[in-house]
């Protein structure tokens, strides 16, 4: 059963309430995903490039994670990046997502995750549209869509 824990770098962040956290064992989380999904979001995996289901998605909505169903992204912060993957330049709030230093294919690239379940979300970078000049470059194996 899934556990949840105040998030103290919340509090530090904002005077909100703290946010729950999401802990599942590694066994919950196989159980609950795809294996596609549990290979992107607990391994850290990638999905090829122009192969996700949401990649050429452009209706009004919300992205939510697919692991925990935290909101993740609005619809008018997608863009079409011609990266292979969904791209987004701006989070639906500022504490949606955690960044980590990723050195993994030998060179500085920044994880994105979920804050609320740690899930694997994809990259940012530094080649995105205005006004922010970030493209969030997300797995679609890692999102769930929402219409509006």
């Amino acid at each position: 059963m899934a556990e949840t824990t105040p998030d103290s770098s919340a509090t530090a962040k904002s005077s909100a309430a703290a946010k729950k956290k999401v802990q599942k064992t590694e066994a919950e989380w196989r159980e609950l995903l795809t294996p596609e999904q549990f290979h992107v979001m607990r391994q850290k995996g990638t999905e090829r490039p122009f192969t996700g289901a949401l990649v050429d998605t452009h209706e009004d909505g919300s992205y939510h994670c697919g692991a925990c169903h935290a909101p993740l992204f609005a619809s008018d912060t997608k863009f079409d990046s011609g990266c292979g993957w969904p791209s987004f330049w701006l989070p639906q709030s500022p504490g949606a997502i955690d960044e980590h230093e990723d050195l993994s294919l030998g060179r500085r690239r920044i994880e994105v995750t979920c804050s609320t379940c740690g899930a694997h979300l994809g990259h940012v970078f530094t080649d995105g549209p205005q006004p922010t000049g970030l493209r969030y470059c997300i797995n679609s194996a890692s999102l769930a869509f929402e219409k509006k």
